[in-house]
């Protein structure tokens, strides 16, 4: 039975980890990628409620990907939007965006 507990109590200290991880992931992908066009940074982000990143960032970001890359103002992210690293890590985007969404109560801290 103690066995059992530890694993247990050793399995959700992993998961909620790696949850944080995410976010703090998907901080760095903005600050990298996002802050050239988007300078101000965290008010950018609170702009919108979470339902509009959600929307945003279904099918691993396609929508918002397709946002950029019909926009001629966001020419120097057309290259990033049609790699696969986007896509790959865009589950942490994701997070961020709608962990400091405007109905989130939660600021980030974009310096």
């Amino acid at each position: 039975m103690v066995k059992f507990l530890l694993i247990f109590i050793s399995i959700t200290v992993l998961s909620l980890t790696s949850a944080d991880a995410a976010i703090y992931k998907g901080q760095r992908i903005f600050i990298k990628k996002c802050l050239k066009c988007h300078k101000a940074g965290q008010n950018f982000v609170a702009e919108h409620k979470q339902k509009y990143w959600k929307k945003l960032m279904k099918k691993k970001g396609k929508p918002l990907a397709e946002l950029h890359l019909k926009s001629t103002k966001a020419k120097r992210s057309w290259k990033y939007f049609k790699s696969k690293k986007y896509y790959k890590k865009s589950k942490h985007l994701r997070q961020f965006l709608i962990e400091y969404a405007k109905d989130s109560g939660n600021v980030p801290a974009c310096n």
